[in-house]
């Protein structure tokens, strides 16, 4: 094993740490570690993370079931356009986006520069909402169906192109448009990344997408021993302060993604 790949699959224990630890935002870090330490290109790497994130979310979904902390009805509504956002796109949109989207002198925006960029701005709503924490509150009416259905198709949409589980999208929209408290929210939320994620995976396979199962299945035991060791300490200590911290970490890594590609 060469000392890049050791230190990859270290990140992958770190990634599966932070989710376990936090609830969210560990999935995050998946593609960077693909692209930048493991030199997989952007989209193969985004179709490794939702495997990566669907499975580490099934094991907090199922966690969250034994509580009986998922609402099923209430997170239907939400998931079937969310899901079907994300198999559609992995499957017919994005193959037909060509490898180089336009050239402006001597700058040239490729696809999978496009797919950094917009995956660093991702990077750095995620990081905003970990620093400065959200107040949510239900307006106290009946659920909006349409905005959900609208909400869960955005939260398709993003999770189909950056390979992330948008824990930080859905969980407001389960409380302030569906009422749910936190709990049931962050549960719910885990059981709709899992699937979303799934889904898009399955678009990959189905469109003959390649995968390397051996180095894939082996980042993904590392990634999930990482969970259960923060699944463990979030029981023991007090996550809010360095959850912000956390989000400080991930501001820079979208800064430093940001520069990179456009200096590349």
């Amino acid at each position: 094993m060469q000392l890049s790949q050791l230190y990859g699959f270290v990140l992958a224990i770190l990634m599966g740490f932070t989710l376990g630890l936090f609830g969210g935002g560990g999935s995050i870090l998946a593609v960077p570690i693909f692209v930048y330490v493991f030199h997989i290109e952007p989209l193969l790497a985004t179709a490794y993370s939702l495997w990566v994130v669907g499975l580490s979310a099934l094991v907090g979904a199922f966690k969250k079931h034994l509580d009986q902390q998922i609402e099923y009805k209430v997170g239907l509504l939400f998931v079937v356009p969310s899901a079907l956002t994300v198999f559609l796109t992995r499957r017919f949109l994005l193959p037909q986006i060509p490898l180089q989207l336009f050239t402006f002198g001597n700058v040239i925006l490729t696809k999978n520069m496009a797919i950094m960029l917009f995956f660093s701005t991702v990077m750095l709503l995620a990081a905003y909402s970990m620093i400065r924490g959200i107040s949510m509150h239900h307006s106290g009416t009946e659920p909006d169906k349409m905005k959900t259905v609208i909400s869960g198709a955005v939260v398709g949409l993003v999770t189909s192109l950056v390979g992330a589980g948008g824990g930080f999208l859905i969980v407001p929209a389960l409380v302030i448009l569906l009422g749910l408290n936190m709990s049931q929210a962050v549960g719910t939320s885990l059981a709709i990344i899992a699937l979303n994620s799934m889904s898009g995976f399955m678009g990959d396979i189905i469109g003959g997408r390649l995968m390397d199962w051996s180095f894939l299945l082996t980042f993904s035991v590392f990634a999930l021993i990482g969970m259960m060791l923060g699944l463990y300490s979030s029981k023991k200590i007090e996550v809010g302060i360095l959850k912000k911290y956390f989000g400080f970490f991930v501001l820079a890594m979208a800064i430093l993604i940001i520069i990179k590609e456009l200096l590349s």
